[in-house]
């Protein structure tokens, strides 16, 4: 056990914080930690946050100024887990201030934690109540809610990929849907959950207007889809790009979605008359070569303005039985060229060659994020597709296709009953139609 300092020496206080929007609440605090002695603050890294909650509006680097420059701070240094432990024992402080917040809900183990390290040391735990009426959740929802501009919700996706082991992509088809992945969230095991990114998709975008998934509806017509998504929302938008079009086309596609504040484009390696990558074999599709498409990378690179904007390479090795080998070829290649990611992509009943072709890509000396779309092996997790070495899972189309069967029923009970009633516990509430969205006045 560790001896507590002598007398004439200043006792060290240490005080755990995310900061991410400083207000009074946390002054107090601080204020209440320099009455006992020198203060180190531990700031917790955008990884430790990601890892319970929504990335911080800040990064580490940003807050640790702002922390750093409040009177009486004597140092700040990184807390890179939730748990204090590895911390208290490196300098095993004579105090751990913290508001009296935690000593129920979520962080009751954590504050558990706390208590038994300092015991130690014969450390102290100083609870000052904590400052009702204010919450740093709710500030940052408010934060959020306000809007964000098309060059700060670009680089979320960058920002995302560097702190999240894993990114959480949910498809949307239109302002409603986008919303959906916007708020939708839940609890578990102490943490919240919730999409990180929004997928706009030329299957789903094509259905939801009642077309086939044949490029019927044009770039402008996507482009109107995607503006109406990104009104509504704040969350990174990846962009279904099929083929990409001519280089020279494409160029100008990369621009418009930049300017946008699209976060990234997905494009695939195919040519000619434009098949939905899920009919496989079962109808004529054609892969591009690896010059041609390296060079369409390159080209798009090249074309972008700012370096946060995303071209992501989606490669259709594994859906024409072409091989892992042939898949890993064209990755290599499309990331010398430029590519920012590597969605790799099957329609196999089961992972197994989607785990192949990982196993044999983290031997590259040159890697960029891989990414799945799990529409046909959607029995595997999101822990196992981290473990092997994916870094984003894309829910590619459930959105459409739960809607669809639930206006089905809809509609036919409608029919059957020659009335509207029996429908109705299929349906939202008059009122929640009403105030879902907000601001908006009843008809």
């Amino acid at each position: 056990m560790g001896t507590r300092k002598s007398q004439d020496e200043t006792p060290t206080v240490y005080v755990g914080m995310s900061a991410d929007l400083i207000h009074h609440g946390h002054i107090n605090i601080l204020e209440e930690a320099r009455k006992l002695g020198k203060v180190v603050v531990g700031l917790l890294t955008d990884e430790a946050i990601a890892s319970y909650k929504r990335v911080p509006l800040l990064r580490y680097e940003h807050r640790e100024i702002i922390i750093r420059n409040i009177v009486g701070v004597e140092k700040v240094i990184p807390q890179k887990t939730l748990d204090y432990v590895e911390n208290l024992r490196k300098i095993k402080p004579d105090y751990v201030v913290h508001g009296s917040d935690w000593r129920t809900g979520v962080q009751k183990e954590t504050r558990a934690r706390v208590i038994e390290t300092l015991q130690e040391w014969g450390g102290e735990l100083v609870e000052p109540e904590y400052t009702p009426g204010i919450s740093s959740t709710e500030l940052l929802s408010y934060a959020v809610e306000q809007g964000i501009t098309p060059g700060q919700r670009l680089s979320r996706l960058r920002r995302l990929l560097e702190v999240k082991p894993m990114v959480r992509v949910l498809e949307v088809h239109n302002g409603l849907t986008g919303l959906i992945a916007e708020k939708t969230k839940i609890k578990k095991q102490g943490k919240d959950l919730e999409f990180d990114a929004m997928w706009e998709s030329s299957l789903t975008d094509s259905t939801s207007k009642g077309k086939p998934d044949t490029a019927v509806v044009d770039v402008s017509s996507r482009l109107q889809t995607i503006e109406q998504i990104l009104e509504v929302t704040t969350k990174p938008l990846i962009v279904d790009g099929d083929s990409g079009g001519l280089t020279e086309h494409f160029i100008f596609t990369v621009r418009s979605a930049e300017r946008l504040g699209v976060s990234a484009l997905i494009i695939e390696d195919k040519i000619g008359p434009k098949r939905n990558s899920l009919f496989g074999t079962d109808v004529a599709q054609l892969q591009d070569s690896i010059e041609n498409f390296a060079e369409k990378i390159t080209a798009g690179k090249k074309a972008q303005v700012s370096d946060d904007f995303m071209i992501i390479a989606r490669i259709e090795s594994l859906i024409l039985k072409q091989g892992v080998k042939d898949a890993l070829r064209r990755a290599k290649a499309y990331i010398e060229a430029g590519a920012d990611g590597i969605m790799i992509h099957s329609k196999e009943k089961t992972p197994d060659e989607i785990f192949d072709f990982c196993k044999q890509y983290q031997k590259f000396k040159t890697k960029v994020p891989l990414v799945v779309v799990p529409s046909t092996y959607s029995q595997v997790t999101e822990d196992e597709l981290q473990n092997a070495g994916i870094q984003m899972v894309i829910y590619a189309n459930q959105m459409l296709r739960s809607a669809y069967p639930a206006m089905v029923k809809t509609a036919e009970t409608i029919l059957k009953n020659g009335r509207a009633k029996e429908a109705d516990k299929y349906c939202l509430s008059i009122k929640d139609i009403l105030t879902l969205i907000p601001y908006g006045d009843a008809e």
